[in-house]
């Protein structure tokens, strides 16, 4: 019988998944995985409810979990436990979100991986393994660059009316909320770097402005300035970048490398396409 190949790409807003059979490939889609805010039990219900009833009662041979938190030994336990519940007869690797964007940016090729996405990180891969990475802080203390951390930047200069009148009203239109509102959101209910990650699409929705412009190449040069330029190999190999900030900014990433003369190498979305080549190797 042939293998049958389970592939996750687990973000903290949401999960692909990949079911490889018989040479064809049946993507899922399931909400966000992220160990730092759900429980192993709360993983387990959530895989039940939206990733099996999709799958028509198939048991893949082998489970590639590629997983935002999982660079924590306990996280990655806590998600590896909770796939084995479900999936008790697979084979089960759990690995972090960062070694699946190597893999699916570079595939066996040495290169530098960027995720760009709700959160952010990076990593030089050597074409086999990820050799080097900088620490990934989370959305309160890090992840510049991200969803969540330009999405901040949004909510800032809403908070402190920096905004001029034009997007001001554009801002009200928008998202219909309050100040009381959004610190509700931020800090006192579940999934805050989600919440705040909401609000960079209002930045992708009004390209041009003067204040937009500044905001985006100030929050993509702090990713730059802060963990690129610190990797000895950002001169000499591709700088790759995956995830929906990557992706929907790529001109100014293009930029941000022309100017700190780094070779730009793939942009993508996500990182699925490469980790199916990866994996069918």
């Amino acid at each position: 019988m042939p293998e049958i190949i389970l592939i996750a790409d687990a973000g903290a807003t949401k999960t692909e998944w990949c079911l490889l059979q018989n040479g064809k490939a049946k993507t899922i889609i399931t909400q966000g995985i992220s160990p730092y805010f759900l429980s192993g039990a709360q993983i387990t219900e959530l895989l039940q409810q939206e990733l099996t009833p999709k799958m028509k009662k198939l048991e893949p041979d082998a489970i590639f979990y590629y997983g935002t938190g999982c660079t924590n030994p306990d996280n990655k336990r806590i998600v590896k436990k909770s796939i084995q519940t479900v999936f008790p007869g697979s084979k089960v690797e759990v690995t972090h979100d960062v070694d699946g964007a190597a893999k699916g940016l570079c595939v066996r090729e040495k290169g530098i991986a960027c995720i760009l996405g709700t959160g952010s990180s990076s990593c030089f891969y050597n074409g086999k393994k990820i050799v080097k990475n900088r620490p990934g802080l989370g959305y309160a203390l890090g992840d510049e660059g991200s969803g969540a951390y330009l999405g901040k930047k949004v909510i800032q200069y809403f908070m402190y009316n920096t905004f001029d009148e034009d997007l001001r009203s554009r801002f009200d239109a928008a998202f219909v909320t309050t100040g009381t509102e959004i610190l509700e959101n931020v800090y006192k209910k579940p999934l805050p770097n989600r919440y705040l990650a909401t609000f960079a699409r209002f930045l992708a929705d009004n390209r041009g402005h003067y204040m937009i412009e500044n905001i985006i190449e100030d929050g993509l040069n702090d990713f730059f300035f802060t963990h690129l330029c610190k990797y000895s190999e950002a001169w000499n190999y591709p700088i790759n970048f995956v995830g929906g900030i990557s992706f929907g900014f790529k001109d100014v990433i293009k930029e941000l490398c022309n100017s700190y003369n780094f070779e730009l190498g793939t942009v993508l979305q996500k990182p699925m396409t490469g980790l199916i080549e990866y994996h069918s190797n």
